[in-house]
C-alpha cells in the first residue's frame, strides 16, 4: 500500500510538471467557451436512448485560428479523419497517412511537455534515452494497428481508440476522449451533447474545469459517460497517457487508460 501511495505521489508530481509545461493549452473563457447545461441521467449498458439535458452544444465557442496555427493541433486534426469508426473493419493506411503520423510525432517531440515525459520514462527504465528509439516506441504504442475485434483484420490502434473513438459491434462507443475531436464532431452534427455527469451536488463542474465527465451520442450511439480533458494540447494527452500506459503494473488492452465508469459503458 505504501509503495502504491508513493507511485501515485510520483505520478501526481510528473502530472504537475507536464501541466506547467503545457504552454499550448487553451484558456477557458478566452480561447473557448463551454456550456455545461443540465446533469445527465442514467443510461443502462447497451442502451442508445438518453434523455437530452442539454439543448445547446457543449462548445459555444472555440478559437479555430489557434487550432489551425499551433503546429501540434494542426497536425493532430489531420490525423482525426484517417480512421474507420467500426471495429472489425480493417484500416487501410496510405503513405500520406504514414507521413502525417511521422510529422505529428516530430512536432510533439519538440515540445517541453514531451521532453519532460521522455526524461521521466528514461529515469524509470521504461523508455530508451535515444530520441529516435523513443519515437519508434511512441509510434508502435500509438499508431501500430492491432486486432480489437478478433473476427476482423487489423482494425484499431491506440491513437484511434483514445482520441478518435470507435464503435464496438455497431452498438456502443469505446474510447473517444479528446476534446478537439468532440468539438469538430459536434460542429459537423455527428455529436449530440446530453449533459454532464457528476456524483451528487458537491461535484458539480463549472465551465473553467479542465476535466469533465460527459454524456453524449455520436452518430446515433450513446456514450453514457466519457471522461475528457478540455482545452489541453495534444502533446499533453499523448505524454500523460504514454506515462500511464508504460508505468502501469496491470497493462490495459491497447490504450484504455481514459475509460471510466464501466457500469455505464466504457
Amino acid at each position: 500500500m505504501a509503495r502504491s501511495q508513493g507511485v501515485n505521489h510520483e505520478l501526481s508530481e510528473v502530472l504537475n510538471q507536464l501541466w506547467s509545461r503545457d504552454t499550448n493549452r487553451l484558456k477557458p473563457g478566452t480561447d473557448y467557451t463551454i456550456s455545461l447545461q443540465g446533469k445527465a441521467g442514467y443510461v443502462a449498458q447497451g442502451s442508445n436512448t438518453a434523455r437530452d439535458m442539454a439543448r445547446a452544444p457543449l462548445f459555444a465557442y472555440v478559437n479555430e485560428g489557434k487550432l489551425k496555427n499551433i503546429k501540434t493541433y494542426a497536425l493532430f486534426m489531420r490525423l482525426l479523419d484517417n480512421y474507420e469508426m467500426s471495429t472489425g473493419v480493417s484500416e487501410t493506411v496510405t503513405s500520406e497517412e504514414l507521413m502525417e503520423n511521422d510529422l505529428f510525432l516530430n512536432a510533439i517531440l519538440e515540445t517541453e511537455v514531451m521532453k519532460c515525459a521522455h526524461k521521466y520514462l528514461v529515469s524509470k527504465g521504461r523508455s530508451p534515452s535515444d530520441q529516435q528509439q523513443f519515437k519508434r516506441q511512441l509510434y508502435d504504442m500509438w499508431f501500430r494497428l492491432y486486432h480489437r475485434d478478433r473476427s476482423g483484420g487489423e482494425d484499431s490502434c491506440g491513437f484511434e481508440h483514445v482520441f478518435v473513438g470507435e464503435s464496438k459491434y455497431g452498438k456502443e462507443i469505446t474510447g473517444f476522449h479528446n476534446w478537439v475531436q468532440f468539438y469538430l464532431q459536434e460542429k459537423h452534427g455527428n455529436v449530440d451533447y446530453k449533459g454532464y455527469k457528476a456524483q451528487g451536488n458537491r461535484n458539480t463542474p463549472d465551465e473553467d474545469d479542465h476535466v469533465l465527465n460527459l454524456q453524449f451520442s455520436w452518430k446515433g450511439l450513446v456514450k453514457p459517460v466519457g471522461s475528457s480533458f478540455i482545452g489541453v494540447s495534444p502533446e499533453f494527452e499523448v505524454a500523460l497517457f504514454t506515462i500511464l500506459f508504460l508505468t502501469s503494473t496491470d497493462k490495459p488492452c491497447g490504450l484504455c487508460t481514459g475509460d471510466h465508469g464501466r457500469g455505464e459503458g466504457g
